[in-house]
């Protein structure tokens, strides 16, 4: 009998919960937002390489309003939002537009499981754009600004000692009014500009960890030709006296090698014939690191993975070249946007964020392109698993600033209503470096990230030479794109033109850089009942209607990418793109994700001449 009565109450909780959400109606949907609900909405763990087990997911239903920012605190929340997806998505339930002089505020309660007694809490956020202000209990426990790095605030001390505690949550975005990295966000959306988003959009999440102290993050640094792993383990403060940290690397579950370090120091793990991750052959070694104090007490075990691997130019008939592994290698893959039709930046579901990057794969694509966009830590994780190479791009802010002894660029998009003040442009540029730096630190580990794209076509482009070299001292092991397409500077590891003609443009070759194009095609094809809105432009920069005309345009596009490999020493294409995005009809893959343009097996038979020897 009692098991029924707890059975009845959980039925009605479900019931209570999906009555006070619905997606947005008249939206177009993915077939993933079916199988949401506020109980069951990315409950996956959001740190891979990173991974405890005592955790608490706050995603679900919290409540939110919308009001001006000279009002304080809201009184009266005005409805439920579905969190992780921003406020303007179908997903969030609420589809709303945030205007620059709008304040966007969040609330829900929550309760510490009682086996988290004697530990430090930590309150997690993967994601929020833009600048947000957090509050636990009605003391303000910090503030962040950026709007693609995770934070957290270790909120203990705020804690009450029973019951239901709440966290408060305000947001600022001044979307494309203002000049933070934004990537495609617009308002109004219209042709290569996407609808913009607001609030949270990644997991908001719990931790417990030691009240002592705790790994706050590892740097790990593979080296095939030396054969060994560099790990440095860092802890959450420097601490006396010195704390030892165990790293043991498992292959297949068993152990093979393992090293021991002060905490906060490098240890180089030797890998004997390690086995060497490439898209071929996606190989991962597990890595568990355990903290221990002077006692010999155990405070913090984490698990995590890296792959074996090294990307670098190298000659090829007298050319740079890309190498993977001391081999060279023709990168081929997408332009991605990461865009949702139901969730925008947020995809429907963990399942729903690898289909695409599966389905790239299966094309016979062996990179992608993250286009001025960061994604979740686990879209790099599945990538990792599947064998995509990564190129990523930084999200374009639009700080205008001259050159380093230069003209500021020609092509600049959305003039900072700052004006021309140099204290405030100058500030502005600070915060874009320390999010570019943020987005290398945070990302490092992951082995498909192999190259690094600070600048897209002039977008607030900048001081290109020193923000370039500025990458590459932070990451020495990866490739620097200083800038794709347009408004290049000699300097970086690559050479990277744009080109959307019928007859696709040859890259100059250079003595130091590997020659890539980094957009090239962009042909579009709109199918009706699977368009944004049907009402409006839908475009490629060449447009046909027909699969048949498609294909035909594809081929003879990819022949020259095909010729130009041969004679011209290019090492790379990407091709716009992999699914259509709003008004963009120049996918593969229509951007509901239910129609494939040309046949998989097709495209992947047509891309197999690029990797033949």
């Amino acid at each position: 009998m009692k098991s029924i009565i707890v059975s009845l109450f959980i039925l009605l909780g479900l019931l209570s919960s999906a009555q006070q959400w619905t997606p947005v109606q008249g939206k177009m949907m993915t077939r993933w937002a079916s199988e949401i609900t506020p109980d069951q909405v990315w409950n996956e763990y959001p740190r891979p390489q990173f991974e405890r087990e005592n955790w608490q997911n706050l995603n679900g239903l919290w409540d939110f309003t919308i009001q001006k920012r000279e009002q304080a605190l809201p009184q009266k929340f005005r409805g439920k939002i579905l969190v992780p997806f921003s406020v303007e998505s179908a997903l969030s339930g609420v589809g709303k537009s945030v205007m620059p002089d709008d304040r966007l505020w969040y609330k829900r309660s929550f309760s510490v499981p009682a086996g988290w007694q004697g530990k430090s809490i930590l309150l997690n956020f993967e994601a929020v754009d833009y600048a947000a202000s957090v509050w636990v209990n009605g003391a303000l426990v910090g503030s962040h600004k950026g709007a693609y790095d995770r934070f957290s605030f270790d909120i203990t001390k705020y804690l009450k000692n029973k019951g239901q505690q709440e966290i408060i949550v305000c947001v600022d975005d001044p979307s494309s009014f203002g000049v933070q990295p934004r990537g495609k966000q617009q308002m109004p959306q219209q042709g290569i500009w996407y609808t913009p988003v607001s609030g949270i959009w990644q997991t908001v999440w719990l931790e417990a960890v030691s009240s002592e102290a705790f790994l706050a993050e590892a740097k790990i640094t593979p080296d095939i030709d030396s054969e060994s792993v560099s790990i440095i383990p860092m802890l959450n403060k420097p601490l006396k006296p010195e704390y030892m940290v165990t790293a043991t690397v498992l292959k297949d579950g068993k152990e093979i090698a393992s090293g021991e370090v002060v905490a906060d120091r490098n240890m180089d793990i030797k890998i004997e014939a390690p086995e060497l991750w490439s898209p071929d052959h996606p190989f991962l070694y597990d890595l568990k690191l355990t903290l221990t104090n002077a006692d010999g007490e155990i405070l913090d075990e984490v698990s995590s993975y890296f792959g074996m691997r090294k990307i670098s130019l190298g000659d090829l008939n007298g050319n740079q070249y890309l190498f993977l592994n001391n081999e060279p290698l023709f990168h081929y893959g997408t332009l991605d946007q990461g865009w949702w039709p139901d969730g925008l930046h947020t995809p429907p579901s963990d399942e729903a964020m690898k289909y695409d990057i599966q389905l790239t794969k299966d094309m016979g694509f062996n990179m992608i392109r993250k286009h001025i966009k960061v994604e979740p830590d686990r879209w790099y994780y599945h990538c990792d698993q599947l064998g995509i190479l990564v190129w990523q791009d930084m999200p374009s802010g639009m700080v205008i600033l001259p050159e380093d002894g230069q003209e500021r660029p020609a092509r600049v998009q959305h003039v900072s209503r700052h004006g021309d003040d140099l204290n405030q442009r100058s500030a502005d540029a600070a915060q874009f470096e320390w999010e570019l730096r943020r987005m290398i630190d945070l990302h490092y580990n992951s082995p498909s990230i192999v190259i690094w794209v600070p600048f897209n076509e002039g977008w607030g482009q900048y001081a290109t030479c020193r923000i370039s070299d500025q990458v590459k001292a932070l990451d020495p092991t990866r490739l620097v794109n200083a800038v794709s397409g347009w408004a290049l500077r000699p300097c970086g590891d690559i050479y990277d033109i744009h080109t959307y003609q019928t007859e696709v443009h040859v890259p100059a070759t250079s003595l130091d850089r590997a020659s890539v194009i980094g957009e090239y095609g962009g042909i579009g094809y709109p199918i009706d009942g699977h368009l944004w809105n049907p009402n409006m432009r839908n475009w490629g920069y060449q447009t046909y209607h027909s699969a048949d005309e498609l294909l035909k345009n594809y081929q003879y596009k990819f022949d020259q990418i095909v010729e130009m490999k041969k004679s011209k020493g290019l090492s790379a294409a990407v091709y716009t793109q992999t699914t259509d995005v709003e008004g963009e009809v120049n996918g593969l893959i229509t951007y509901d994700r239910e129609v494939i343009k040309i046949p998989v097996d097709t495209l992947r038979n047509i891309h197999s001449v690029l990797f033949e020897e």
